[in-house]
């Protein structure tokens, strides 16, 4: 029997009729059954693994992609994601444009995200949270009072100070400094002031009147120039203003009186 074709010097197409039978037999591909010189658009229930995609439009919107945890994923096209997606595998989007991310439920996890044009809820993001001073921030989120910071080669153009209203002193009175560091007292007794703790660059101001008039006050363990502790003006209904600094270990205080 004539051979009709020899391979060695064949330079014509060789038609499916002059091969073998099992060349027309079907090879299937997940639920696909595909025979040579057919075409094919689609191919279910195919599962891929350490899969590089690097050009053409990709779309995963019809179903739930439930886990990507066992290949590295590397999605180098234009993609769109739109079931409900948990990846905790590693998974690299280099040079892509993720269209959309609407997912319900989304995990992310040791994922690395370069070059990409979408929205991400802070939701889907760990360590969205900073902390200043004491003061827990969240992105996105608008934070009106900081406390416990410490800055440096700070200009404040403007500033207002608390002001604490203590009211009628009686005849002893702690001060604290918690709330405010200008303070206002009346004098309703002769009273003794207990100081705070001596802080290093810690200052206040005691604006104090004189009530009905006649009354002392004594503050402990501040130093005065000279060494002489002010006398408050006996006069009812004027005004002494007490500064006070410290250094850390002492208060310094200095006064200016008989407002009126």
């Amino acid at each position: 029997m004539a051979v009709p074709y020899t391979f060695a010097t064949q330079t014509t197409s060789i038609p499916l009729s002059q091969l073998d039978s099992n060349f027309s037999t079907a090879i299937t591909l997940g639920n696909t059954a595909v025979v040579l010189g057919n075409t094919y658009s689609t191919i279910g229930n195919l599962t891929l693994s350490n899969v590089t995609i690097s050009s053409g439009n990709v779309s995963i919107n019809t179903f739930n992609v439930t886990t990507i945890n066992t290949v590295n994923l590397v999605v180098t096209a234009n993609a769109t994601v739109g079931g409900n997606v948990t990846i905790t595998g590693n998974v690299s989007v280099n040079v892509a444009n993720v269209t959309t991310l609407n997912a319900s439920t989304a995990t992310l996890a040791n994922v690395t995200i370069s070059s990409v044009s979408s929205t991400f809820p802070n939701s889907y993001l760990t360590n969205s949270n900073v902390i200043i001073g004491n003061t827990t921030v969240s992105l996105g989120s608008t934070a009106a009072s900081i406390g416990n910071v410490t800055t440096a080669n700070v200009t404040v153009t403007n500033y207002t100070e608390s002001v604490v209203a203590i009211g009628n002193t009686g005849t002893s009175q702690t001060i604290s400094l918690t709330l405010g560091t200008v303070q206002t007292a009346t004098l309703t007794g002769n009273c003794t002031f207990t100081m705070p703790t001596a802080t290093a660059g810690k200052s206040f101001i005691l604006i104090l009147s004189t009530g009905s008039g006649s009354f002392t006050a004594t503050f402990t363990s501040v130093k005065w120039p000279s060494n002489t502790a002010p006398t408050i003006t006996t006069t009812a209904s004027r005004w002494d203003i007490l500064t006070f600094v410290s250094d850390g270990t002492n208060w310094y205080g200095n006064y200016a009186q008989a407002y009126q």
